[in-house]
């Protein structure tokens, strides 16, 4: 169940803390191929399991920006935001993807307010986000989501 932050203070408040983890997520070929065919990434290691079965990974793996992209839906897993007009992704900060996400793998995503500055009408804050592959030993991706946040 996601928690639940309500306004400036309580979100200032939970800086450092970590929020929750999500689900796990299997990844699949058909997701990957998919994303292939919206962004035109069609390089062979992640849709040519065929070929990609003699690497050193033994098959496909995600696409790096595919594992961001699951960052929206673990986040609405993991935090809500109550008492805010509204808030918008204002960006990432640093995005490292220190080992691969093989297709067939789960993943998920812990998820942790590392930063809280004030800008004008409301407030910046990052999230930092470590998704893991189960059974990994490294994160499949470390990554900053900024957000802005207005009263």
């Amino acid at each position: 169940m996601a928690v639940t932050i309500s306004g400036i203070d309580e979100l200032k408040a939970k800086v450092g803390e970590e929020l929750g983890v999500s689900d796990w997520h299997e990844v699949t070929q058909e997701e990957i191929n998919a994303f292939a065919d919206v962004t035109g990434d069609h390089q062979w290691i992640h849709v040519d399991p065929e070929r990609a079965k003699d690497t050193p990974f033994g098959g496909t793996i995600a696409h790096g920006f595919y594992t961001v992209s699951l960052g929206p839906r673990f986040n609405d897993e993991i935090v809500s935001f109550d008492g805010f007009s509204f808030a918008m992704n204002y960006g990432l900060g640093k995005v490292r993807f220190p080992s691969p996400l093989p297709v067939g793998s789960k993943v998920r995503m812990r998820a942790t307010i590392s930063e809280v500055s004030d800008v004008a009408g409301g407030v910046q804050f990052t999230i930092a986000q470590t998704f893991e592959r189960e059974g990994g030993d490294k994160p499949v991706c470390v990554a900053e989501l900024l957000v802005r946040a207005f009263a």
